[in-house]
C-alpha cells in the first residue's frame, strides 16, 4: 500500500511540474504523446476509483501478479481504446486543464488507496483481487507510465530507486525467474516489456537464464 501511495505520489508531482510545451513531445508509449500518456493516467485513476468502489462477494481469482496479461506482441497505439485516449487528450487543447483534471481524479484515488483495507476483495475486468494485490499491481503499472513519461524528457524526475526496486520484483514474479544482477532495476524494467531492445551486454547476460521477453504486459 506504502509503495502505490509513494509511487503514484511521484508520477503525479512529475506531471505537474512539466512544462506546456512537454505534452507535445513524444512519450515512451508507441503512438502517443506526452499528453496522451497523461490523458490515460486519468483514465487509471477512474479505474482505481471505480475498482475500489466495486466490493466482491467471493474468493479472490487473482493476485497482483496474475493481475497482468502477458501478450507476446507489441502494443502499436492502434488499439481502438489508445485512439480513443489520443482524441480525449487532444479536446483538453491547454494543458493545463489536463492537469487540473488529472490533480482532481488522481488525488481522490490516492485518498482511496490510503483508506482501503487491503484484505477487501475487490472486482475489475472480471476477475477478483484483494485491494491490496490490486494496489500492488499498480505500483508496476505507475512506474512503467513513470519511465514513459520522461523517456524524452532528461529533465522530468524519475521514478525513485524505491518504486524502481518494487516494480522490478513484481515483474520477476510475472516472468518467473530474475534478471541479472547486473541490470539496473530501470534497465530491467525497459528491456523486460519491450520498452527498449537489450544492449549486446545485457543480451550476453540475458543468454542462458529462463526469461523470455519482453512481456508486453496488458
Amino acid at each position: 500500500m506504502d509503495h502505490f501511495s509513494r509511487s503514484w505520489t511521484a508520477l503525479r508531482a512529475t506531471v505537474a511540474a512539466l512544462a506546456d510545451e512537454d505534452f507535445a513531445r513524444p512519450s515512451g508509449c508507441a503512438g502517443w504523446l506526452v499528453r496522451d500518456l497523461v490523458c490515460h493516467l486519468v483514465i487509471d485513476a477512474q479505474d482505481v476509483l471505480i475498482t475500489l468502489a466495486t466490493p466482491a462477494g467471493t474468493e479472490p481469482t487473482r493476485d497482483a501478479a496474475t493481475y497482468w496479461e502477458v501478450s507476446d506482441t507489441a502494443p502499436t497505439g492502434d488499439d481502438p481504446l489508445d485512439a480513443l485516449t489520443v482524441r480525449l487528450a487532444a479536446a483538453y487543447q491547454d494543458p493545463r486543464l489536463l492537469l487540473f483534471h488529472l490533480d482532481d481524479v488522481g488525488s481522490a484515488a490516492g485518498r482511496a488507496a490510503e483508506l482501503a483495507d487491503p484484505a477487501l476483495r475487490v472486482a475489475t475486468r472480471g476477475q477478483v483481487l484483494t485491494a491490496g494485490d490490486y494496489l500492488s499491481a499498480y505500483v508496476l503499472e505507475w512506474t512503467l507510465h513513470h519511465l514513459d513519461l520522461v523517456a524524452h524528457l532528461p529533465h522530468a524526475a524519475p521514478p525513485s530507486p524505491d518504486s524502481l526496486a518494487a516494480a522490478r520484483r513484481l515483474l520477476e514474479e510475472i516472468a518467473g525467474t530474475a534478471f541479472p544482477g547486473a541490470m539496473s532495476d530501470r534497465d530491467a524494467l525497459l528491456v523486460g516489456t519491450g520498452r527498449r531492445a537489450p544492449t549486446d551486454a545485457e543480451r550476453a547476460t540475458l543468454t542462458g537464464t529462463d526469461l523470455r521477453i519482453p512481456l508486453h504486459l496488458g
